[in-house]
């Protein structure tokens, strides 16, 4: 049953990143170049957020084995 889940949800995933590549593909230079610039901010705003999640993350986990520890 999970193994279906994972095979529908990764065709979802494709199917999306082929829409977008096909609508980016089929417009106008100026408008795929202002296109693909919003999106490469907004990936790497994901990946800026995801970075900084890491590190709070493995601070808290550093925290957590101070106190293990020292109890």
């Amino acid at each position: 049953m999970a193994r279906t889940g994972s095979i529908v949800a990764t065709l979802l995933v494709g199917a999306a990143v082929g829409a977008a590549l096909g609508y980016i593909i089929a417009t106008d230079e100026d408008k795929r170049k202002d296109d693909l610039d919003k999106l490469k901010k907004q990936v790497n705003d994901w990946a800026d957020q995801a970075k900084d999640k890491a590190d709070q993350m493995r601070k808290k986990a550093e925290h957590v084995e101070e106190d293990i520890y020292n109890a």
